[in-house]
Formats: structure tokens, C-alpha cells, sequence
């Protein structure tokens, strides 16, 4: 067949393709179109989730009458003028090509009446007709109504979800925008009526929890950080552990206002709560980064959905640090609300009173999980006077304050503790009751402590006498070979000795000390590695075997702690980063505040 151009009403058709992926594509391109006119108030109307209208007025700036046409015409825009302008976007648009492509596969309509003009001027489109302007009355700013999305593209209507499903995409959007601009009015119509409304002027924590839910107030965490060095500032709320969920829908970013979905800063989000919160959720987190314009490029993507940075790893470590300083910050200790007489307890949200010094002090003097002594199994409870029994408790809190932050309150460990099933103890702090597992609490001690020992080099071993044997079969032996660079640096020594067996040699010093077997450890870890269930990435596989580490070496359920044994695990609470979860994300700790005491009791 012969080369030849393609017509303009095709061309803007497989434009459609790019950017109007499903009726919120239309809602987003007309609602930055809108927000770059200057708009105050924005309103939103959809009907059948957007597949027979679409409706957004606005009260911004206009579009001259002699401009109307070539509002819809492709690549013709008033935001930039040369592709020296493509390395400084500050506009939410800027290609030209949404209305033309809009109008495409729509019936559209634009009113617009420019700021100090006594009438507005009107054009429609269909597909390739579109009409002359004509004069029409209207208030100043914009309305542009879009139906029938798909019309005369009947493939593309039909890849459409229900009307349910892309309402709740538009409304999705919707939200993302808002978020993104406190200071401008949104409401949001559908045929029910109203279903957000969102006043101008709001502060950005306010509009946050406007859309995400009051109830969740407490549960929030404030983000406020500046790098000076990238020139880079990030606001945003953070949500506790607890508000981890099972999808990634309330992880949403924004770069200098546009909404984007970024591997660089959602990986920077996720590992600042590892540990935190379990594997396979994610955190509930707005994120806000304003940097200059020319450090990341937005012209990657036709929807703008996706940005590539100039200094990606730069962004990475500034995101993670702003995430991780707020909840190392914070006491991460989650609320037991026992609720109406007969409910089911439910953890809640903590007071928010800081306990964690900032640094952290893993492997420190007050954090070191092998301090705890050996523990023995027994059932039952003893209670415990730990102010006079633990002669060495006044020195650990001394050294706990010492490396508390200035400004920042610590809360001191309990002079009482009770023993519970030889599982639990239960104290208390300023908030009110403190119930910990024990087991979580160590594994949580174990694991900071492993973990700075391998960040100083790796793990101090002790050699074998007598090698421990493993039985292994031949994919194991592959696996084997795979992890000498990780064994190396945890401190194992192991190699085959046949086609079916494994010899230990050597193993870390400080497992030897807490009675774990290096041939039931050896056996779990290879069945794992060699099942797929280890991670590729080096570090994310040395955090994954060092859960194994602490969790086989920490003190079990079933085993009574003896006076100095409960003070040191306290005092450890304290002094280690993240000691409100296990490494695998359970928390360790349950608080009943004072405030729900008292009302269960009627005072």
C-alpha cells in the first residue's frame, strides 16, 4: 500500500487513544485545564460514571471568542512556545491535544466568557464538524460539556466497565486533583446529587481529611520537611501502621500539584515502613513534592501520569528520610478501644506521644536483644518489683534520656510489670496501660540488633567442631551457591558434601547464643530460597533472613522472663528504632489509654 497521510479526524482519534483512556481521562485533562486558567470554584458533573456526560465549569480566566476554534484545533496551546519552555513545566497542561482529542470521540460543547467581556462566545464539535462561534450567555470562566464519550469509536465504548466502576475511577480522580489544590472549590455531581463538596481556601491537612475521612484524624501523621541540597520540599500525611491497607488506592503522590504514579517514590514510601506494617499491604500515605520544574521531566507520558527525574536517587533519599523521621518520631503504639460492653476489642490509634529517639540505637547499649537473659519455659504469672529487684534500672534509663532528641518526651518504663501467661507483660506509661508480646517485642530487639551488626561488617561467627549435616535435594545445592555472597555476610559457613547434603561449619555467634540450631535454620532457609520466596534484590533478601534470624532467637510465648530480664527488654523498647512492630510487621505493644479506662469504669 502507498504512503500517505493519515486524515485529521483519524489522527486526533489515535490521539484519543493516548490520552483518553476511559471517562476520568476527560475529567482529569478538563479539570488542569481549568485549574491552569486560575479557577477558584470548579464543578464537576458526571452521569453513567462519565460515559454520557461529562461537565466541568469554572470560574478562571477565559478564552477570547476569536480563540474558540482553535481551542479545539491539536497541538495548539497558550502555555508554552519553544522547547525551551519543555524544561521549566509549572502548567498542569501544556501539549494542545486533550480538547482536540476529546473532541474526537465526543459531542462536545465549550462556553467560555473571558474576565471583563460583557458575552461569552460558544463552539461545538462532533467528531470532524465542528461548528463556527456563535455569541452565548454565560458568567465568567469556562463550562465544557462532553457526551456520548465513544460515539463514533464503538470498539474503544465497549473495553468501558460498569457505570459503578467508572464513577468510582472518576471520583478517584477527582480526589487526586482536589488534594493537590487546597485553595481552589470543588464539587463533584452525579446524577444522585451531590457527592463531594469541597470549599476554597482549606489548608492542605484540612483537604486531606476532608477526602480521606475524619475519622482518621488521629491516625494521620504530619510530613514537613526541606532539603536545601536538591532543593526539594515534601508535606504530606502519613498513616499509622494500622491504616495499612491491602491495595495501593491510598498511596497517592504529587509532583509540584500533578498527580503521578512513581516506582522511585513509591519504593522510597514502602521501605520507610518496612518493618511496620505486614508484607503485601500498603501504607495509607498523601505525599507532596515541590522541587524546581527543570529537575524533573513531565513530557514522558502521554497523560502526564508518569515523570522521570534528573536525579532519581536524590528523590529516593529524600523521600525516605522525610517518611521515616516522622514515624521513628512518633509512638507508633496502637490504642486498644474496648468499645460497647461485649464487643470485640479493636486496635485504634496511638496518643501521639514521641517515644523514639530519632537516631535510633539499634545494637546500642540500652537495645542489644542478647542482654536478655536465657529465657525457661513455665506457665502461669509473676508480678514483679522491678525498682528494687533491678539495681542497673536507673542507669538504662539514663542512657535511654541521653539519647532522646532535645524537645523530644520519652516515656520511661514502668517500675511494675506483670507477666501474663508467661507471654505477656503488662505495664504502664503516661497514656495509660501497656500490654506487650513478648516474643514480637525480642524478635523486634533481635533484629535491630542483627541488622547494625551487619551494617559494621559481617556478623561475628563461631566454627562448628563437629559440622552440622543438612539434608538437601539438588535444587537446594544450586540455591546453596546462589547465597555464598549473603551467608558471607551473615556469618555462615556452609557447603556440600555430596549430592544430597549440606555440611555447617560455621555459624553467628550470637544465634549460638540464643540456642538456635544451625541445622533446622540452615534447612528452612535453603527450602525457602529455593522455593522463590526470598526476594531478588541483595538487601531486601539480607532483611528477609535476618526476620529469620530474630524470630527464631527471640524469646518465645511460654517462657518466664525473670526481674532484670523484663526490665532489660523494657529499657529495650525504648532505645530500638520501630520497637512498636516486629520486624514482619505485628505490632509488639497495645495501649489502654487512661481516658478509655475511665470510661469503662463509669468515672
Amino acid at each position: 500500500m502507498p504512503i500517505r497521510p493519515l486524515p485529521p479526524l483519524l489522527v486526533n482519534q489515535i490521539a484519543a487513544g493516548e490520552v483518553i483512556e476511559r471517562p476520568a481521562s476527560v475529567l482529569k485533562e478538563l479539570v488542569e485545564n481549568a485549574i491552569d486558567a486560575g479557577a477558584g470554584r470548579i464543578d464537576v458533573a458526571i452521569e453513567e460514571g462519565g460515559k454520557s456526560l461529562v461537565r466541568v465549569t469554572d470560574d478562571g480566566a477565559g478564552i477570547p471568542f476569536d480563540e474558540l476554534t482553535l481551542a479545539l484545533a491539536a497541538h495548539a496551546t497558550s502555555k508554552i512556545t519553544a522547547a525551551e519552555d519543555l524544561d521549566h513545566i509549572a502548567t498542569m497542561g501544556f501539549r494542545g491535544e486533550a480538547l482536540a482529542s476529546i473532541a474526537a470521540v465526543s459531542r462536545l460543547a465549550l462556553v467560555s466568557r473571558p474576565r471583563g467581556e460583557d458575552r461569552a462566545g460558544k463552539v461545538e464539535a462532533e467528531g470532524d464538524t465542528l461548528t463556527e462561534p456563535s455569541p452565548a450567555s454565560g458568567p465568567p470562566g469556562t463550562t465544557i460539556t462532553v457526551r456520548t464519550l465513544f460515539f463514533n469509536t464503538p470498539a474503544r465504548r465497549k473495553f468501558l466497565k460498569t457505570d459503578q466502576t467508572e464513577t468510582s475511577r472518576c471520583v478517584e480522580m477527582f480526589e487526586r486533583l482536589a488534594l493537590a489544590h487546597p485553595e481552589v472549590g470543588f464539587t463533584l455531581r452525579t446524577e444522585r446529587g451531590v457527592r463531594t463538596q469541597l470549599p476554597p481556601g482549606q489548608t492542605p491537612r484540612a483537604r486531606g481529611l476532608a477526602v480521606l475521612g475524619r475519622d482518621l484524624e488521629e491516625g494521620l501523621l504530619e510530613i514537613d520537611a526541606a532539603n536545601p541540597d536538591t532543593r526539594m520540599r515534601i508535606w504530606g500525611l502519613a498513616g499509622r501502621p494500622e491504616l495499612a491497607r491491602g491495595t495501593s488506592r491510598h498511596l497517592r503522590t504529587w509532583i509540584n500539584g500533578r498527580p503521578i504514579s512513581d516506582r522511585t517514590v513509591n519504593h522510597a514510601i514502602v521501605e520507610a515502613y518496612r518493618g511496620l506494617i505486614a508484607p503485601g499491604r500498603t501504607p495509607t500515605v498523601l505525599l507532596f513534592i515541590e522541587m524546581d520544574p527543570a529537575d524533573v521531566d513531565v513530557n514522558v507520558h502521554p497523560t502526564k501520569a508518569e515523570v522521570r527525574f534528573r536525579r532519581g536517587n536524590d528523590v529516593h533519599r529524600v523521600v525516605h528520610a522525610a517518611v521515616r523521621d516522622v514515624l521513628r518520631a512518633a509512638d507508633l503504639t496502637p490504642a486498644l478501644e474496648l468499645g460497647r460492653p461485649g464487643a470485640t476489642p479493636t486496635p485504634a490509634f496511638g496518643a501521639g506521644v514521641a517515644t523514639q529517639p530519632a537516631g535510633g540505637a539499634a545494637g546500642g547499649s540500652g537495645g542489644g536483644g542478647g542482654g536478655v537473659g536465657v529465657p525457661r519455659p513455665d506457665a502461669g504469672f509473676a508480678y514483679r518489683e522491678l525498682k528494687e529487684a533491678v539495681p542497673s534500672v536507673p542507669a538504662v534509663l539514663e542512657a535511654i534520656e541521653e539519647r532522646a532528641p532535645e524537645g523530644l518526651p520519652t516515656v520511661r518504663p514502668a517500675t511494675d510489670v506483670l507477666q501474663v501467661h508467661a507471654s505477656y507483660l503488662v505495664t504502664q506509661d503516661a497514656e495509660g496501660v501497656v500490654i506487650i508480646d513478648q516474643h514480637a517485642l525480642h524478635e523486634r530487639v533481635m533484629f535491630e540488633r542483627l541488622k547494625s551488626r551487619v551494617e559494621q561488617g559481617a556478623l561475628e561467627s563461631q566454627r562448628l567442631l563437629v559440622p552440622a549435616t543438612v539434608e538437601v535435594d539438588g535444587r537446594q545445592i544450586e540455591t546453596l551457591q546462589t547465597l555464598q555472597p549473603l551467608f558471607h555476610r551473615l556469618g555462615i559457613e556452609a557447603s556440600p558434601i555430596g549430592p544430597a547434603a549440606v555440611a555447617v561449619h560455621a555459624f553467628p555467634s550470637l544465634l549460638f547464643e540464643r540456642r538456635v540450631e544451625p541445622a533446622p535454620f540452615l534447612r528452612d532457609l535453603l527450602a525457602r530460597a529455593s522455593a522463590g520466596d526470598l526476594p531478588r534484590e541483595p538487601e531486601a533478601a539480607l532483611h528477609e533472613v535476618l526476620d529469620m534470624m530474630s524470630c527464631k532467637a527471640a524469646i518465645k510465648a511460654g517462657d518466664r522472663l525473670e526481674p532484670a530480664e523484663m526490665a532489660e527488654l523494657l529499657a529495650a523498647r525504648e532505645a530500638v528504632e520501630r520497637s512498636s512492630n516486629c520486624p514482619h510487621g505485628r505490632p509488639t505493644s497495645l495501649r489502654i489509654s487512661l481516658r478509655e479506662l475511665e470510661r469503662r469504669f463509669g468515672r
